[in-house]
């Protein structure tokens, strides 16, 4: 989030990690072939901005006022031709897309290698210090709020903070474990921290998010936290100690793992509502 002259602005970045496997786990691939995830990873933050300039004005609605967000879908290294064709002409209608250089993984160090890439990426010497006041990791399974997550930020420290859902589910204190992968921001300095310690380097394998708590651990880092249960929370069903009902104050809805939990999350929070009216179609 970055501050301005006049009325205030705040930017930051909220990318979504895409876990994608190969051959191994064929169940996972159907799952999240590329052109689902496109469409419905559209669907998984609410009111995000196109940032392409060739994107038409109506492609989404605005950030959320008083904030500049931008949302990127990151992938590792493409290895297939449609995968190839499809990220491309996905760049070029909505330039949403990070390709990192590695191997497609969920715990080997994808985590590490997109926030140690991003200093590189976005420090700039033609923009404002920092480029983004907060960077943010996303599941593609997790449905978010922006405006109401740009609203919690606004009296939180923009250094050294480490937000999200505290992990173990029972647990409010977000000073004991670490915050679960359906979602956790970092403000910039711990961003460039992770790029220049070894901490992290010499610790990659591992549930990403537990690794990822053991290195702000480890470093010392994040005197600032933010326990955002219960406005993040998983799909209240099946019932478990990490579920909510869908409630107003949400935040973020995680576990959306089918097109049913999709639609119902949706449509309680009314998605919708903004349809304009046309003569070309009519939906009741």
């Amino acid at each position: 989030m970055k501050s301005s002259s006049k009325p205030e602005q705040h930017r930051f970045i909220l990318s979504s990690l895409l876990f994608i496997f190969f051959l191994c786990v064929l169940i996972t691939i159907n799952g999240i072939r590329y052109d689902s995830v496109l469409r419905f990873g559209r669907c998984a933050l609410d009111n995000a901005p196109s940032q392409s300039p060739s994107s038409s004005s109506d492609s989404f609605p605005a950030s959320p006022a008083g904030a500049q967000v931008d949302v990127k879908f990151v992938f590792c290294n493409l290895t297939k031709e449609d995968q190839k064709v499809l990220v491309a002409l996905e760049i070029m209608r909505y330039d949403d897309i990070i390709i990192l250089d590695c191997k497609e993984n969920m715990n080997k160090g994808k985590t590490y290698t997109y926030f140690s890439s991003l200093p590189e990426m976005l420090n700039d010497t033609d923009r404002p210090y920092p480029p983004y006041h907060y960077v943010m990791k996303t599941d593609d399974d997790t449905y978010f709020r922006l405006d109401n997550l740009v609203e919690s930020l606004k009296p939180l420290p923009r250094e050294d903070l480490y937000y999200g859902y505290v992990i173990p589910c029972r647990s409010m204190d977000p000073f004991v474990h670490y915050m679960s992968g359906m979602g956790y921001m970092i403000s910039w300095d711990i961003v460039e921290w992770i790029r220049e310690s070894p901490i992290p380097k010499n610790h990659l394998e591992g549930p990403e998010d537990k690794v990822f708590g053991d290195w702000i651990r480890e470093g010392h880092r994040a005197k600032n936290r933010y326990n955002a249960k219960w406005s993040m929370y998983n799909f209240p069903e099946p019932p478990t100690q990490c579920t909510h009902e869908l409630w107003p104050d949400t935040i973020a809805v995680h576990l959306l793992k089918n097109q049913e939990k999709w639609i119902q999350t949706l449509t309680y929070f009314n998605v919708t509502s903004n349809l304009k009216p046309s003569k070309l179609y009519h939906i009741p």
